[in-house]
């Protein structure tokens, strides 16, 4: 069953460009492929500078490769998801809130028709959070929680997608916790976040483009 991934956005623009950050953008477009090419990304309450960039982001290659992988479709709105989903005619009862407060877990048996719409609030990856989720959690979605460790939100979405569509439990799925990232011999950073990890590897699943991103981020810091 094909399912609507949608992430509430509530990361302010980049003040330098006007639009999202780039962390943002890499987590943005990675989600796309961890959703798979069955399912559907909403991005929703993004500033018009911020859809701009997003279309132009996610618009479809004009000669694509053979080799490239099939990607979930991708669509920005200025609106807010109460909006959007009101447009699309989706009942309350059809949207899965993922909250770090919820009660009850995500399993594998709320895949099976119960939701359609799986929405996430801003970024997850605060640190330390900073409960944002509460101004979606007003609305009153059902809502399941993802375990007690914090994830980044396109790991939370990669993470959501192997439940529900895959069938793979929360406890059955091969995370890494606070990995640190090497550059080389000298450079690090440590990342507070739970991630999936890659295969049997001890490497997290990160976002292309992001561990370059970081090691750009960390020289920077060190520019006085």
């Amino acid at each position: 069953m094909p399912f609507t991934y949608t992430i509430e956005h509530m990361e302010e623009d980049d003040e330098a460009s006007k639009t999202i950050p780039r962390w943002v953008e890499l987590e943005y477009k990675h989600m796309q492929t961890l959703a798979g090419p069955s399912s559907k990304v909403y991005f929703t309450h993004v500033s018009s500078t911020s859809k701009s960039s997003l279309d132009a982001l996610f618009s479809p290659s004009p000669s694509p490769s053979s080799s490239t992988t099939p990607r979930a479709t991708v669509s920005a709105f200025t609106q807010d998801v109460l909006s959007v989903l009101k447009t699309e005619g989706v009942p309350h009862e059809k949207v899965c809130l993922l909250d770090p407060k919820a009660p009850q877990e995500l399993a594998p048996e709320d895949g099976d028709g119960r939701f359609e719409f799986f929405l996430f609030g801003g970024i997850l990856g605060d640190d330390p959070p900073r409960d944002r989720t509460s101004e979606l959690r007003a609305l009153g979605f059902p809502s399941r929680h993802l375990g007690s460790v914090q994830m980044t939100t396109d790991t939370a979405l990669g993470v959501t997608k192997l439940v529900v569509e895959d069938k793979i439990p929360l406890n059955e799925i091969n995370y890494i916790d606070f990995p640190t990232i090497r550059f080389n011999s000298k450079e690090s950073v440590e990342m507070p976040f739970r991630y999936i990890a890659n295969g049997s590897d001890s490497e997290p699943i990160l976002p292309p483009g992001m561990r370059e991103h970081l090691h750009a981020d960390l020289n920077q810091s060190f520019e006085f």
